[in-house]
């Protein structure tokens, strides 16, 4: 969560105090169909990067807002569960690798796993997200034991 916020304008800025904020603030836009949330989040540097589990690599904020834009469009009601994130610390820089499970509308039963690096960085406006790569997992990279009932099939990608 964001520790304050500021005005710049008429638009308010909010300050992230951790990397662990950044991202519960990524999920929860997504989860919302937030796109200006969404955006918020991202680090202020022409090289932000997202990757879908497409393998579509997006570079700067208006490829990165264009996507999402149709992704909400198309799914305006997506909800992430992460677990099992592996994280790295450091002054400046963050990577956190975690496990995504999407859902879909009141779908109770999730899509993927999908593998998710999300790499963040320090600057004036606090903690901001400057990379986050989404990639289909096969279950038996997760390592915990997890079975899918579609061994083999295909996993549905949506983001």
């Amino acid at each position: 969560m964001p520790v304050a916020e500021r005005a710049q304008g008429a638009v308010m800025i909010a300050v992230f105090a951790t990397p662990d904020d950044v991202e519960a603030a990524f999920y929860e836009a997504i989860a919302r169909a937030d796109l200006a949330a969404l955006m918020s989040v991202w680090a202020d540097d022409e090289e932000i990067v997202c990757i879908h589990p497409t393998g579509q690599r997006l570079a700067g904020a208006e490829a990165i807002r264009e996507s999402w834009r149709s992704i909400f469009t198309n799914n305006p009601r997506l909800r992430v569960r992460i677990s099992r994130g592996i994280r790295w610390h450091g002054m400046l820089i963050a990577v956190h690798n975690v496990v995504e499970t999407l859902y879909v509308g009141d779908e109770r039963r999730g899509h993927g796993p999908m593998l998710a690096t999300n790499v963040f960085q320090r600057g004036a406006r606090g903690w901001r997200l400057l990379i986050h790569h989404s990639s289909t997992a096969l279950d038996r990279e997760i390592g915990d034991g997890e079975q899918s009932s579609e061994r083999g099939a295909s996993p549905r990608i949506l983001h």
